[in-house]
């Protein structure tokens, strides 16, 4: 036997017996599977891509734990919450450290109201309350109610030490609500969870607030509906295409009331203390889930010209306006919207 050829086969045997000619690995296939839990007064729905349903579900359990856990310490209804605990401390002078969750909240809900010259703001609780008091009653909050509400308003009555994780409340009856960004901070909690357990396919849901991994089998991105002004009558005419980014939409269509002719929405001016008057539907999307949120609530509370402008500080976002002011609907889009929205498939 010639000795080249030799040569040959016995590279080849050893090839074949170190394992480095060997059949490519098949990916198993990945299925869709679904769940929903109540939790922070919402239906929190995950859909994720898996190989099987028992190690799909243990995921998707470990998400709704996740988010349970956060309600603890961001809801303002509860009142042994972290976040009540906090607010407990209003003008008594003290310094609280606080947990890395309810930190990061604050100094993302920080950023924003400084961006949007405190259209956004997580102090705005007193208001909201009497808000929810009003709704409740189907009564309009009287003018000392309001004023009394809105003295404790203001982010910048909070001080942040940043070297020990600590905050101080500097006003009297000052109450925190981080309800305009702690859906999307838990949603985008719950999503980094899924992604460890290796479920990067993956959309968490919440009614208004969406954040989404990669994009599902053969896809280019999850399809997510943009609320119309009127949800209950008319389905989305548009849709976002996303992968690894938040979706949030604003508005008054779930949430509102109507007192002496006039409609409220429970989206309220920190600066006024009044809820919106303006019909309007804010969609906005974001690669960070838990600014979607924001965002849009700092939108609607700035109108859609001062709205379009703030959200072209955020890279990467992009914003959707409905509004209805009067008998005709006007349209408002950022500059990004282009490339994420499109159109309902026809019938």
């Amino acid at each position: 036997m010639p000795i080249l050829r030799v040569a040959l086969m016995s590279l080849l045997a050893g090839l074949v017996g170190c394992g480095s000619i060997a059949k490519p690995k098949v990916e198993p296939a990945l299925t869709r599977h679904a769940f929903e839990h109540d939790a922070m007064g919402a239906t929190f729905r995950i859909v994720l891509y898996g190989a099987d349903e028992p190690s799909a579900k243990a995921a998707a359990d470990a998400g709704f734990d996740r988010i349970h856990a956060l309600n603890a310490v961001l809801s303002d209804y509860d009142r042994a919450s972290e976040l009540s605990k906090l607010s407990d401390t209003a003008g008594s002078g003290r310094w609280v450290r606080v947990s890395d969750d309810l930190w990061k909240v604050m100094r993302s809900s920080h950023e924003l109201s400084v961006k949007s010259g405190g259209a956004f703001d997580i102090t705005v609780g007193p208001v909201v309350q009497l808000w929810r008091w009003a709704r409740r009653n189907r009564q309009m909050p009287s003018a000392e109610r309001l004023a009394a509400a809105t003295s404790a308003v203001g982010y910048e009555k909070i001080e942040y030490d940043e070297a020990k994780q600590s905050v101080k409340l500097t006003a009297p009856n000052m109450r925190l609500d981080v309800g305009a960004i702690g859906k999307g901070y838990a949603c985008a909690e719950a999503m980094n969870l899924l992604k460890e357990r290796g479920f990067n396919r993956a959309m968490i849901d919440c009614g208004s607030s969406t954040v989404v991994g990669d994009a599902p089998p053969g896809r280019k991105g999850w399809r997510i509906g943009i609320a119309s002004l009127n949800p209950r009558e008319t389905p989305p005419s548009k849709y976002v295409v996303l992968a690894n980014g938040g979706v949030c939409t604003s508005g008054d269509a779930w949430q509102f009331i109507e007192l002496d002719g006039q409609r409220y929405s429970h989206i309220v001016d920190p600066k006024t203390g009044l809820g919106l008057t303006d019909h309007s539907s804010v969609t906005v999307v974001t690669p960070q889930g838990i600014l979607a949120d924001g965002i849009s609530t700092a939108i609607s509370v700035l109108g859609p010209q001062k709205g379009l402008e703030f959200v072209e500080q955020f890279k990467g976002a992009a914003a959707f306006i409905v509004r209805k002011p009067g008998d005709e609907i006007e349209i408002y889009e950022s500059k990004r919207v282009k490339d994420l929205v499109i159109d309902a498939p026809k019938e």
